[in-house]
C-alpha cells in the first residue's frame, strides 16, 4: 500500500517557499504521492475551509514537477465540471508527459454552491457533467494516455461512478466501518481514501474515532485496516481546517516524519 500526503496550496501562510518546503518534506520521507485541492473562486462557502490564498492545482503541480523527481503528483480533487474537459484533458496529458507519468488525477462533483454560481456552471447538472467530461477527456486521451483515474465523493453516486469508469474510489475522511460496509458490497476497481492525520500524545477513545485521528499507535492501526481491506493508496490529510495552521506547519510536518518512519520500519 502507498501512502499520499494532501498538501494545502491555500491559506495565508502558503506561498512559494511554503510549498517549495512541502515538496521537499514529501518526497525526502518516501511517501509516494504528493496532492492539492481545487478552487477556481474563493466564495464565501469556500473560505471558510479553503481560505485565500489560493494556488491554482495544475499551475501548482507544474512547478512541484520541476522541483521533484521521484514523488507522484495529484488532485484531491480536481472539480471537474469548472472547465472545459477538452482543456483539462490537455492540461493532464501534458503534465503527466512533462512529469514523466507521475499524474494521478483525482476528480469531484464539486459542493460549493457559490462557487459554481461565480464560474456560470449549473450547480444542479455537476454529476451529469462530471459523466460527460469524463467520457469527453477518455476520448481526447484515446489509448495515448496512461493517468489514472479517481473518483472523489463519499455517496453512493460517487461509488457507482468509480465503478462505471472503472476508476478507483476516493473518499473523503469516511470512516472505517463506512469503508469495510463498501468494499464489501461493492466491486470496487480501487480503493484509495483520503483521511485525517491528527497525532495526539495519549490514545482516543470514543466511539466515534475518526479513522487518522489518535494516537501514533491507533494511526499505524489504522493504516494496516485500510492495507486490509484493499487500499491501494492512502493519503494523509494534515489540515484540519483553521487558516492559521498553513502559517505553523510545523505539527503536521512532525506528525508525517514520525508516520514515514515507523510505517517503514514496523508493518
Amino acid at each position: 500500500m502507498q501512502l499520499g500526503v494532501n498538501v494545502p496550496n491555500y491559506g495565508p501562510g502558503t506561498d512559494s517557499g511554503l510549498l517549495r518546503e512541502w515538496g521537499r518534506i514529501v518526497e525526502g520521507l518516501g511517501f509516494d504521492l504528493l496532492m492539492v485541492s481545487d478552487h477556481v473562486v474563493v466564495t464565501p462557502d469556500v473560505a471558510v475551509r479553503y481560505p485565500e490564498r489560493f494556488f491554482e492545482p495544475f499551475t501548482t503541480l507544474s512547478w512541484l514537477a520541476g522541483l521533484t523527481s521521484r514523488v507522484r503528483l495529484g488532485t484531491t480533487v480536481l472539480v471537474l465540471p469548472y472547465r472545459n474537459p477538452l482543456l483539462t484533458a490537455r492540461m493532464a496529458g501534458n503534465l503527466d508527459e512533462l512529469s514523466d507519468g507521475r499524474l494521478v488525477l483525482g476528480v469531484g462533483v464539486g459542493g460549493a454552491r457559490q462557487e459554481f454560481e461565480a464560474l456560470g456552471v449549473p450547480f444542479a447538472d455537476r454529476g451529469r457533467l462530471t459523466d460527460e467530461y469524463l467520457t469527453t477527456m477518455r476520448q481526447a486521451w484515446g489509448d495515448q494516455s496512461s493517468i489514472p483515474i479517481w473518483i472523489g465523493g463519499n455517496s453512493a453516486a460517487a461509488i457507482r461512478r468509480a465503478i462505471g469508469f472503472d476508476a478507483a474510489w476516493h473518499p473523503l475522511r469516511a470512516t472505517l466501518p463506512d469503508l469495510r460496509t463498501a468494499v464489501a458490497k461493492h466491486r470496487l476497481p480501487a480503493l484509495a481514501p483520503r483521511i485525517a492525520l491528527r497525532m495526539t500524545d495519549a490514545p482516543v477513545h470514543e466511539a466515534d474515532r475518526p479513522v487518522g485521528v489518535g494516537s501514533l499507535g491507533q494511526i499505524l492501526e489504522d493504516l494496516i485496516e485500510l492495507r486490509r481491506i484493499g487500499a491501494a493508496t492512502v493519503v494523509l490529510d494534515p489540515y484540519h481546517g483553521d487558516p492559521e495552521e498553513t502559517r505553523h506547519p510545523e505539527a503536521a510536518w512532525r506528525a508525517l516524519t514520525a508516520v514515514a518512519t515507523h510505517w517503514r520500519t514496523d508493518p
